[in-house]
Formats: structure tokens, C-alpha cells, sequence
């Protein structure tokens, strides 16, 4: 150490906690890395009177093997540092040999795989700060959050949640939301949007990805994307820290960590739990042909990593970013379970999204396993299996586990299925009806083996990755050419319909069409056995012009748009909002078991006709509020014979999509339903007996 930094007692200190804690005697820094041969630890010290030179300086203490290390974990205690505000990392020097994974370079500081805060710019897309590094830092004088003597978690059973799949910034950066400037974009602005969330009738938000990541991955190099901003958060810097630009008005991490807990007590206790979109398939260090070295690369890039050694010690790359992480590696399982449970115990969240989840079902050589022991790990784990757990069951490398996913009972998964057979019934495909059939009775071909419920499905016909709701009735072709990608990018079968129109129109039976298909996907979506989701936005009916990539835009073409949702607020949005609240209020849509034939008619007989594209059914209540539903996929007008409804019952008409609002749904139902109904083309209805 310099003469002008003042003096630390340091100890050999101890290699658990990971990470940093403190102890009896300072501050422990503990740091795995099993191929390093030298660690150094960097600390970047706040300024303060009593050590008027420290601001901006850097203290380096190499860690002697023979004291400082037990196993693979290197570590060390020091005396004397401030209990908060200190940003730290590491330099890890090791073997040059690229063949043999290893991809050591002391000259880059690297943040620690288990820091709990990090450290980087403050405001989100600050041009200015885009080449800033990034540290870790802690905050020990902060006293424990105040949950309160009255929290509790609202614990939904999965059968009764509909999700709503949301973006914490563009929620409400926009200036349309009304909120101060300081708010927008942040896990507080989102608190004041809670009513909002209550009026559309959603009980869970699943949000895209919280932990700290950047945005301006695409901008450090001149290329096709170097315009791109990443808005959706899918390249994670550190599994434990909440993303520090959602903090309000630049606070920082600290303020992050802080008001991440607000909006999960605030969410609470509105009744809407808070699912997270986690990324453990991939991190933001990209490829070996543009590396971005910021932690797990430069710490031990043959652990983090599955590599390819019989080729070269390439990376091997079934997330489609780069890298894979070595998920059912020892250390990297253990990374991972700790991350999780830190966001449960510490941050209260209720469950996870896991982003291309069959990676986690690979080996370390990126061989498929039937019981990956991650999975099974997390299954099994006592504060974890009490978690929602969801699955995206599959990958870029073609491992497609729809169906098939190892659950333990636990695991829930995104129905890809699901969404490809709606989309295709309701736009009118030959031949789907069979399918469309099983899917909106709960998946039984895909769920009922290994004690699975229909709630192990997550139904939805609409995601972030992809057309929005809108788009998927406005365009035949994706339009991606603002991504800089030349089209490339972005699915290519989208299974859409543009309703005779490409894009934007003022011909009103397009626009009309448009909406009887919007209303027909959400109805089907809401009455379906499963657990619902829905993507923000779809509500108001959002458009992205076709882009099915918007990853990179921090613009209106993802950003809510509260302007418009006004503007809609008593037609489209309250048709969105009512057909949530019926099914929630309605039991029969939420069976806890697949439906059998006492629960279920099926009013068809001409199951093996591929030119049919209609199907009405009955869902029998048990106490005789039995529900009829009818979809129409053809062009022309289906004239229905309705059955009898049950003895001292009438049926009453709740929706007709091919109504102008507010006669499109009708929560109490209108009477005088007779024996026919004559059923639009490309419509749906719902009947209740009452």
C-alpha cells in the first residue's frame, strides 16, 4: 500500500459466506475461482474527513496462497473499512492456455459472482457513462427493511393466477404516464400504478429481468446494433444484485435494493404477487470473438462456462448469446440455488420465470440430461420448492421439452404449444380444431403424466419475444429493419394474420375484424384451463409496427402508452379487464384436476373434418351455472342449435365478440337467449345459465 492511503489490519480471513459479510473482526471477501493462480483484491474507498485522499484512489492487497486460501475459494478479512459506500473487485491472473477454456487477464477487474449491490452508472441509457465500469459494493449500515407487523405474501394457489408478463422501466418511462420525472421507469413508479394493475383484475406481474445488467451492450463497438439500447434486460451482469437504474432519480444501489422491497410490500399487499424472468442460461460476456470481460469470464471461464475442449476450448452456445453457463456444474448449481434464495428470503419474491430453461437441463458438455440436478435441486430445495417455478422448456440449441419437462412435481412450464394451436384455430387454419380443443381443456395430452395438474401449464398466446397482441392481427411478415439486422433476427413464422391488410389501415372492417380476433384470442386465453398469461399492453392493444424483436428500443415501441390505454379505456380495455375478473370469479375456468366427461360436453361430431373450424362446448358447474362457448374460425356466419340449459335455468348471453362494447361482454348476463344464436364469422361467444 501506498504512504498515502492509511494503514488496515488485515487478517487471512475465512471462505464462507461467499461473497462479502461482515465479521468480528472487519469485512470478509471470500471469491471461488479453482484455476487462478493469483487473486487480487481492488477497493475503490468513499471519500470522507478522516480520510480526506482516499476518494477515487484504488487499494490493491494480493492474497497470499498459503494464508489466504482454503480449497478454491480465495479469501481475506480487513479491518478498519467503512461499513457501506466501498466498491470492490477482483484481478484473477491464471493459465494462458485458450485450448483448455482458460481466459485469465489480470489487467481487468472483475466483479464478484456474489456481490449483492453493484456499482455502475446511474441513470439508465446515460450516453456519457456507457464505457463505465462496473464494481461491487455492500451497505452494512442500512438497518433491516420494515416489512411490516402485518405482511404476509399474498400465496395464491397456481390455479388461480393470471399473469401479467411486464417490463419494470417501460411500465411507466413514458411521459404519458403522468408520473415525476425522478419516478418514471422506476420500482417506485410502478408502486403508483398498483390501481391500475387492480382495475385490469391481473394477481401476479412477472417481471422482465431485475438483476443488474447493460443496456448498452450493443454500443461498445461499431456494428449493426451499436443504435440498440437493451430495454428487456436478457444479459445479466450479477445474479444477486437488483438492476440499479431502476432506482429512483439516480439513487443508486442501495436506493435500488431499498425500493425493489417497497414495490414487492406495496404488490403484496394489493393482493399481486411478483414472479421473476431470471437469466441463468447466458451472461452479458458475450462470444470469444467479442468478449466483454466483467466477472465470470475473467474469474474461471472453464467452471462458469460449458466448453467445447475437443474443438479448441470454444464456448459452446445453446442460449444463442454466446456463452452458456455450466449450470449443473457444482459451484455454478450452488451460485445459482444461493442467488435464488437470496431474491426469496431477502426481496420476498413468490416465484420465477426461467428464461430457456432447458439449458439448465443440460451437462457440463452440454449432453441433455433426463434428471439435470439443478432442476431437481431446486424442486427439492426447502425454501425454493415453495415457489412458483415456470420453465420456458427449451433452447437455442433445439432441446424442445414442452411437455416433457423434469418437474418434480414443482415445475410449471410456458405451453409453446398452447400458443401455436390458438393461434392457428382462431386465425382460421384447416385442420385444428382437435388441437384447439385440447388445449383450452388444460393440455391433458402434455400435463396428465407424473402427477401433473393443468395449472403446470402456463397458457398464453402472447409474450414480450415476439408480435404483440396487435400485431399478430395486423401483419403477415415481421417488419425488424430499425434493429439493424437486415430482417434477420426475430422469428420468421409467426403464425399471424394481418386480416387482409398489412399494417396500419382506416378501411373499418379491417380494423373491425381486428378487434373480434383481439377479443377472441383473450376470451379463449381466460377460459382455458391453466394458468393464464398476458403480456403488457395487449390491453390497450399496443403495436410495435410489426417489429417481433424490440429488444433493443427504449422508445414508445415498447413503452406503455398511457395516453392511448385512456383512450380505450371503455371499449378495449374494458373488455380485457371484465373477461379477467369472470374468470376469477368463476371457478370452472380454474380446475384443480383435468376436466372428464362429467365436467365437459363437447357439442361435435365431426371431429376428423379438416375444412371445420368451429367448436361449441359446455363446461358443467356443479351447481348448475353451466357455461357455453362457442368459436367461430370461419369467414361466414354459423347458425348454432343451443342446448337445453339445466332444469329452472336460462341462458344468458356474457360475450359476443362480434358486439360493439359495452354489449361485446356483459359480466351479469342478458337474458333471452332462445334455442339458435347466430355466431359471427371470426367471433366467439359465452353463454351462462342462470
Amino acid at each position: 500500500m501506498s504512504d498515502t492511503t492509511p494503514s488496515y489490519k488485515i487478517f487471512p480471513g475465512q471462505p464462507f459466506p461467499m461473497g462479502v459479510s461482515e465479521v468480528d473482526n472487519g469485512i470478509n471477501f471470500a471469491v471461488f475461482s479453482q484455476n487462478a493462480t493469483a487473486v487480487t483484491l481492488c477497493l475503490s474507498l468513499p471519500h470522507s474527513e478522516s480520510h480526506e485522499n482516499e476518494e477515487s484512489r484504488t487499494i490493491q492487497m494480493h492474497l497470499d496462497p498459503r494464508l489466504n486460501k482454503t480449497g478454491d475459494i480465495w479469501h481475506i478479512c480487513i479491518e478498519g473499512l467503512p461499513r457501506s459506500n466501498v466498491c470492490y473487485g477482483y484481478l484473477v491472473d491464471g493459465p494462458r492456455d485458450w485450448y483448455e477454456g482458460h481466459r485469465f487477464d489480470n489487467a481487468k477487474v472483475l466483479i464478484d459472482p456474489y456481490a449483492k449491490l453493484v456499482e455502475g452508472r446511474r441513470y439508465f441509457g446515460d450516453v456519457s457513462q456507457k464505457l463505465s465500469n462496473f464494481w461491487g459494493t455492500y451497505d452494512f449500515d442500512t438497518l433491516p427493511f420494515d416489512w411490516g407487523s402485518n405482511y404476509k405474501s399474498p400465496n395464491i394457489p397456481e390455479k388461480d393466477l393470471v399473469i401479467y408478463e411486464m417490463n419494470v422501466r417501460a411500465f411507466t418511462v413514458d411521459e404519458s404516464s403522468g408520473l415525476d420525472t425522478n419516478r418514471r421507469g422506476s420500482y417506485l413508479g410502478l408502486i403508483e400504478k398498483i390501481p391500475y394493475l387492480l382495475e385490469l383484475g391481473v394477481n401476479a406481474v412477472e417481471l422482465l429481468p431485475v438483476f443488474e445488467f447493460d443496456e448498452f451492450e450493443f454500443q461498445r463497438r461499431p456494428n449493426p446494433r451499436d443504435h440498440m439500447v437493451n430495454t428487456w434486460g436478457y444479459s445479466t451482469i450479477n445474479f444477486f444484485a437488483p438492476m440499479s437504474r431502476y432506482a429512483s432519480g439516480g439513487g443508486g444501489p442501495c436506493s435500488a435494493s431499498r425500493e425493489f422491497k417497497e414495490m414487492v410490500k406495496a404488490l403484496h399487499g394489493a393482493g399481486i404477487e411478483v414472479i421473476l424472468d431470471v437469466v441463468y442460461n447466458h451472461t452479458n460476456e458475450a462470444d470469444d470473438a467479442h468478449p466483454y470481460t466483467t466477472s465470470f469470464r475473467g474469474i474461471d471461464n472453464k467452471v462458469y462456462y460449458m466448453m467445447d475442449l475437443n474443438n479448441k476450448g470454444q464456448l459452446l452456445n445453446f442460449s444463442g448469446c454466446g456463452n452458456t453457463l455450466n449450470c449443473n456444474h457444482p459451484v455454478v448449481m450452488e451460485l445459482i440455488l444461493d442467488s435464488l434464495r437470496h431474491w426469496v428470503s431477502e426481496y420476498h419474491v413468490d416465484g420465477f420465470r426461467f428464461d430457456l430453461a432447458s439449458v439448465l437441463c443440460r451437462g457440463t458438455d452440454g449432453s441433455p440430461l433426463s434428471a439435470p440436478p439443478v432442476i431437481r435441486a431446486i424442486a427439492k430445495d426447502a425454501v425454493l420448492s415453495r415457489c412458483k417455478l415456470i420453465s420456458e422448456p427449451w433452447d437455442c440449441g433445439g432441446l424442445y421439452l414442452v411437455g416433457k419437462f423434469p418437474n418434480w412435481d414443482r415445475w410449471a412450464e410456458w405451453n409453446g404449444k398452447y400458443r401455436d394451436d390458438l393461434r392457428s384455430f382462431i386465425k382460421g387454419d384447416a385442420g385444428m380444431k382437435g388441437n384447439f380443443a385440447t388445449r383450452v381443456a388444460g393440455s391433458a395430452d402434455l400435463y396428465r403424466v407424473n402427477n401433473r395438474k393443468p395449472y403446470h401449464g402456463v397458457n398464453f398466446i402472447i409474450a414480450h419475444d415476439g408480435f404483440t397482441l396487435y400485431d399478430l392481427v395486423s401483419y403477415n411478415s415481421k417488419h425488424n429493419d430499425a434493429n439493424g439486422e437486415g430482417g434477420n433476427d426475430g422469428s420468421n413464422d409467426n403464425l399471424s394474420w394481418n386480416c387482409g391488410f398489412e399494417g396500419e389501415t382506416d378501411d373499418p372492417g379491417v380494423k373491425a375484424l381486428r378487434s373480434r380476433q383481439m377479443k377472441n384470442f383473450h376470451l379463449a386465453l381466460m377460459i382455458s384451463q391453466g394458468t393464464p398469461m398476458m403480456l403488457m399492453g395487449d390491453e390497450y392493444a399496443h403495436t410495435r409496427y410489426g417489429n417481433n424483436n424490440s429488444y433493443g428500443h427504449d422508445t414508445s415501441l415498447n413503452n406503455f402508452q398511457w395516453s392511448l390505454m385512456e383512450a380505450r379505456r371503455s371499449g378495449h380495455f374494458r373488455f380485457f379487464s371484465e373477461t379477467i375478473k369472470f374468470r376469477l370469479t368463476h371457478e370452472i375456468f380454474r380446475q384443480e384436476n383435468f376436466l372428464s366427461n362429467r365436467d365437459i360436453t363437447w357439442h361435435e361430431d365431426n371431429w376428423g373434418n379438416p375444412d371445420s373450424k368451429f367448436l361449441a362446448f359446455t363446461l358443467h358447474d356443479k351447481n348448475g351455472g353451466d357455461i357455453y362457448l362457442a368459436f367461430n374460425a370461419h369467414h361466414y356466419f354459423v347458425k348454432l342449435s343451443i342446448p337445453s340449459p339445466p332444469a329452472n335455468r336460462r341462458w344468458h348471453r356474457v360475450v359476443d365478440t362480434n358486439l360493439q362494447s359495452p354489449d361485446d361482454i356483459m359480466p351479469e348476463g342478458v337474458a333471452g337467449v332462445g334455442s339458435t344464436y347466430n355466431v359471427a364469422p371470426y367471433a366467439s361467444i359465452l353463454l351462462q345459465a342462470k
